[in-house]
């Protein structure tokens, strides 16, 4: 706002007295103007928007890390087969792959709120219907696998359009700060949630379904929210910037003439810096997703117990809570020195885990790995999501779901296969070497390293 009212001075400099006067007197109408187009935005925490919205999607983020714990107990305790509990997270996976495109299509074409409020519906009414099934008895592993199915395609759903809604609630100086409080609730779920669903579970009362009620009352939470957004002062109608006067997003879709569901992913691509992060990061991603099964195996043969196993994973949880102030710091960097510097700390973190020092030094390892992670995401929301328009948004949010979850069935299969034919503590290192390897190529593109933040 500064500079664009220093533009609209006259460039003739004034000179004496007369020319000083002159000066402070524009000056000081510079200064008032610009107190006077300086929008002035309430804290966070009294933008009720906002808050409604962050507390529904903390509520539907906890009921996704207590299900993602709870319906394999329940397979196990139904069939016994750690195969065909591995099955239900096949599905899921599945699901949130194929529904991630046309989700992010349905995203910048109709009402986001009203997705929101349609898909966590949809989320209690199937985990409701499971914890029935519980209660009664008659539950078999077939409805479980669709459960399966219906979760996973909700999960992209709800998260393309939920990403854009944030954007037309909270104005564009606070969305760092937005995000990081995001990243808190986010990292808080992944935290609470798996030893929530553990001890939930154990309740034998209701045939074991007390905690699939909780995860049915968290999706109903988070509909509840979006629901109360239309009433609360400054509600939203759609996903578009409705106080800014905007016509809808699915109208002004159609007057872009980018249509399609590849639109997000030809967004990436067209960009060197984009496509650069995140291939980087889907090369990350792919080896991450099987570290907790590497660890699991190396803390198992070190004869830890189960339930400390339980907390060392924790632990990376707590490493990304911690890491969440730490993103206004670490933003100093360039964002491809920041991307590679946070990638290179892994390495060793990876490499360290083969050491058999026990339990602790492996929570330690996690949570050191883990504290720069909010820092990453908050970058891909600035580089990606915050450029591209927002009659594109919804799809390029959901490509970036996309690009990040191909990778998850790759680096668990990969880590089931490596310690089918290695050590636990060779197939850690090897995950090392290869992220190595990655990282090294990466710190060499130019193009990255001398990226720098939008204005």
């Amino acid at each position: 706002m500064e500079q664009s009212i220093q533009q609209e001075l006259p460039a003739r400099a004034e000179t004496g007295p007369a020319g000083e006067r002159v000066a402070g007197v524009r000056a000081e109408a510079g200064l008032a103007g610009q107190r006077a187009v300086t929008p002035e935005f309430p804290p966070l925490w009294r933008n009720l928007q906002f808050q409604a919205l962050w507390a529904g999607t903390a509520a539907s983020s906890l009921g996704v890390n207590i299900a993602a714990v709870a319906y394999p107990l329940a397979i196990l305790a139904l069939t016994g087969s750690p195969a065909r509990a591995g099955l239900f997270a096949a599905v899921q996976t599945c699901g949130t792959l194929l529904g991630g495109l046309p989700a992010g299509q349905l995203a910048d074409r109709q009402d986001r709120r009203m997705i929101v409020i349609a898909g966590e519906t949809v989320r209690a009414v199937v985990t409701g219907l499971v914890a029935v099934g519980l209660v009664f008895g008659w539950l078999t592993l077939a409805p479980l696998l669709l459960a399966a199915a219906v979760l996973g395609l909700a999960q992209p759903v709800t998260g393309a359009a939920r990403m854009p809604l944030l954007r037309s609630v909270v104005p564009p100086p606070q969305l760092t700060a937005a995000l990081v409080q995001d990243e808190v609730r986010q990292d808080a779920a992944a935290l609470a949630g798996p030893p929530l669903a553990g001890v939930l579970f154990a309740v034998r009362e209701l045939g074991h379904a007390v905690a699939f009620l909780v995860i049915a009352g968290t999706f109903a939470l988070s509909m509840a929210s979006a629901v109360l957004m239309k009433v609360m002062p400054g509600g939203v109608d759609d996903g578009s910037d409705s106080k800014s006067g905007r016509q809808p997003a699915r109208d002004r879709l159609a007057a872009t003439g980018r249509s399609g569901m590849l639109v997000g992913l030809r967004t990436i691509w067209s960009r060197p810096v984009l496509r650069s992060a995140m291939t980087l990061l889907m090369m990350v991603n792919t080896i991450g997703s099987g570290l907790d099964l590497i660890v699991i195996v190396i803390l198992r043969g070190e004869h830890v117990r189960s339930g400390v196993i339980g907390l060392v994973l924790a632990a990376a949880a707590a490493g990304g809570l911690a890491g969440a102030p730490l993103v206004r710091i670490l933003h100093r960097l360039r964002p491809g020195v920041l991307l590679i510097c946070v990638c290179m700390v892994l390495v060793p973190v990876n490499a360290f885990l083969a050491l058999p020092y026990g339990a602790w030094w492996a929570a330690m390892l996690l949570f050191v790995g883990m504290l720069g992670v909010p820092a990453i995401r908050v970058l891909l929301d600035v580089l990606v999501l915050r450029q591209a328009p927002d009659e594109e948004r919804g799809r390029v949010v959901a490509a970036v779901m996309v690009l990040l979850a191909l990778g998850i069935p790759i680096g668990t299969s990969g880590a089931g296969l490596l310690l089918q034919y290695l050590p636990a503590d060779i197939a850690v290192l090897v995950c090392a070497g290869v992220m190595a390897g990655g990282v090294a190529a990466f710190a060499t593109r130019r193009v990255l390293l001398q990226a720098r933040w939008p204005e």
